[in-house]
């Protein structure tokens, strides 16, 4: 073990202080400016105004290694996948395959396959040892569920999977199904992110009836305080024209006829779904398109009175002259 005299110690000591003072401050000593030159090569940072050299000795926190293709830099990284929210551990513990071979294609005997065997099945337990950890992998495999059924964007999913786990740690599971509040929690990042899925369509991607989901949306808005965006129609408007066959130019058109109806505030207190429906029926018969209102609102998922009712009064309030 190396020694150091009492002077070298104090020399020491006083050089860490005044380098973490440089850190925290990142002026120059001398002169107070900001304008500092950092010299990876030389390891040195300079003051750009008087010259001063503020540190001799800078950390490299580049690689080692050098790479000349970017292929070979891919190859040469050491970093593992992300954390994500959606795995229960956060993506950060190992899994034991189930390939019997080692790295050069043999099958390994029989002794090692038990042990890797018993190896894997202790790695399993010790993954979820908790009933913390057996919910979180239940509810997680849940949203990987739903979220592949309703065909849910990953970053949506990943913030599902926080609004699960701040109902987890304030005990809103506890005596609740976790498929409700899974599904809840999925909806509710949809509607934060403004993804055009709505609650029924949750529901019947889901093993739980639509009023269990939305009792337990009401208690996700409650208790997490959660401010939800109003929802917008113009979200669903190319969804139910995507599932009609409805043109671009129409579904133009419909866009339109939304932002003149909000505008005239003619779409406060209606259901988006259904004033998107009805703005797309009155934009097929402006440009002479042939959709009934059954096709529009088996697209949209409302009845066909609403779609009426919404068309009428856009209609009216507008002043909307349709054609013959």
């Amino acid at each position: 073990m190396t020694e150091f005299s009492p002077q070298k110690l104090s020399r020491r000591k006083a050089t860490q202080k005044k380098e973490i003072s440089h850190r925290i401050t990142e002026k120059c000593p001398e002169c107070g400016s900001t304008n500092l030159i950092h010299d990876y090569d030389t390891g040195e940072t300079i003051c750009g105004d008087c010259g001063l050299v503020v540190r001799e000795q800078m950390m490299d926190k580049g690689p080692e290694w050098r790479a000349f293709t970017q292929e070979e830099k891919a190859s040469r990284s050491r970093v593992g996948v992300p954390t994500s929210y959606s795995v229960h551990d956060k993506g950060l513990s190992t899994a034991i395959g189930r390939v019997d071979r080692d790295a050069f294609g043999r099958k390994l005997p029989l002794s090692t396959r038990l042990q890797m065997w018993r190896l894997r099945k202790w790695q399993i337990r010790s993954r979820v040892h908790s009933s913390v950890d057996r919910n979180l992998a239940q509810a997680m495999a849940e949203l990987d569920r739903l979220s592949d059924k309703s065909y849910i964007p990953g970053p949506v999913k990943e913030k599902a999977a926080v609004i699960y786990r701040k109902a987890l740690d304030k005990g809103l599971v506890r005596g609740r199904s976790i498929a409700a509040i899974a599904a809840a929690s999925l909806y509710a990042a949809c509607r934060t992110t403004g993804t055009p899925r709505t609650l029924r369509e949750i529901a019947e991607s889901s093993f739980v009836e639509k009023k269990d989901v939305a009792r337990c949306y009401r208690l996700l808005l409650r208790e997490l305080k959660v401010q939800m965006p109003i929802a917008d129609p113009l979200t669903y408007v190319s969804k139910i024209a995507e599932k009609t066959g409805i043109s671009g130019p129409t579904q133009g058109h419909a866009i339109k006829i939304l932002h003149e109806a909000r505008r005239r505030r003619a779409a406060a207190g209606k259901d988006p779904m259904g004033l998107a429906a009805a703005a797309l029926y009155i934009a097929c018969l402006l440009n002479s398109e042939k959709k009934t209102q059954k096709d529009i609102a088996e697209a949209a998922g409302v009845t066909e009175v609403t779609v009426r009712n919404r068309y009428k009064s856009l209609r009216r309030q507008l002043g909307i002259e349709l054609p013959d």
